[in-house]
């Protein structure tokens, strides 16, 4: 278990300051600044602040380690097994807010009213997006920008990961800054639920070489987003940072098959161990496909972008 002290750099003032601050330092330290995805057991098993361990998720969704005054995070469960969705809704609204539901149906239960004492003195929290069974995303600090008894619901801005600014709310932005807001949201949540599902998929492991370190991984679309692609698995491969760079760059293709071919001009080339261990050996082998045949990657999307890859060889 590792053991975390308070960032000063982070500081704020507020309910549990030292507390919290120390639980971003100790999430940015294991998510790589919120870029991987972090599992229920990790977040269970938590840190140990001044010789305690302190949990950042249990059973409810709105969760208050017995050291804390107020709640350090909020969680969206993942959704269920077969496609089914979260138990509770939760969604991005218009002007790029998270809308989190109350607990239950009555504004007054003790957890919601923990929620109202957030919003009045807008202590950042932490948001954990379920993408999967025993798998979260984390996005910090998130504070409240609207509580909203009627609908049984909160919305939550989520702000930048790099440091605390508790003062700033979307709410108060104009409306470009509203849609500006609502597609980094989207963005970051969609970018992040993919990457998590395909380094799932792909066990962690780069498709062309099997290096397994996460850290040097990536996940890649296929048809880009840009390009309307889908963030869906089987618009996606899990690739290492050289061969990620060299499939956006069409120096690498993957054919419909599966079969993977290098650029012409590349394999005549005469240059060090890493061109020739790591690009020109894989030319003419087949990609490493998921283990759940579900999870493969689409044929017409790889043709679609193997086009690409020809055009511009």
């Amino acid at each position: 278990m590792i053991v975390c002290e308070a960032d000063e750099r982070m500081n704020f003032d507020g309910p549990d300051s030292a507390l919290r601050t120390a639980a971003f330092s100790w999430l940015s330290r294991v998510t790589d600044g919120g870029e991987l995805s972090i599992s229920w057991r990790a977040l269970q098993t938590g840190f140990v602040y001044d010789g305690k361990p302190v949990t950042l998720i249990g059973q409810k969704g709105i969760w208050k380690p017995k050291q804390a005054r107020l709640p350090i995070s909020i969680v969206t469960a993942p959704p269920r097994a077969g496609g089914g969705p979260a138990p509770y809704d939760d969604e991005v609204t218009d002007d790029g807010l998270l809308r989190y539901r109350y607990e239950g149906t009555d504004p007054d239960l003790y957890t919601n009213r923990w929620l109202r004492e957030c919003y009045r003195l807008q202590v950042p929290l932490i948001y954990l997006h379920g993408v999967s069974k025993g798998e979260y995303i984390a996005s910090w600090p998130v504070v409240i920008a609207h509580d909203n008894p009627s609908l049984l619901a909160v919305d939550v801005a989520m702000l930048d990961p790099a440091r605390i600014r508790p003062d700033l709310s979307p709410a108060t932005a104009d409306e470009a800054e509203q849609r500006f807001y609502t597609r980094l949201t989207r963005q970051r949540l969609q970018q992040a639920t993919f990457r998590a599902a395909v380094m799932r998929a792909y066990r962690q492991s780069c498709s062309v070489c099997q290096l397994k370190h996460v850290e040097l991984l990536d996940a890649a679309h296929i048809v880009s987003f840009a390009e309307n692609g889908p963030s869906t698995v089987n618009n996606g491969l899990s690739l290492c940072k050289i061969h990620h760079a060299a499939y956006d760059h069409n120096i690498l293709g993957v054919r419909p098959d599966g079969v993977l071919q290098l650029r012409h001009d590349l394999l005549e080339e005469i240059d060090g161990p890493m061109l020739r261990h790591g690009l020109q050996e894989a030319h003419g082998q087949q990609l490493i496909l998921p283990t759940r045949p579900v999870d493969h990657p689409s044929h017409d999307l790889l043709e679609r972008r193997y086009d690409q890859f020809l055009i511009a060889g």
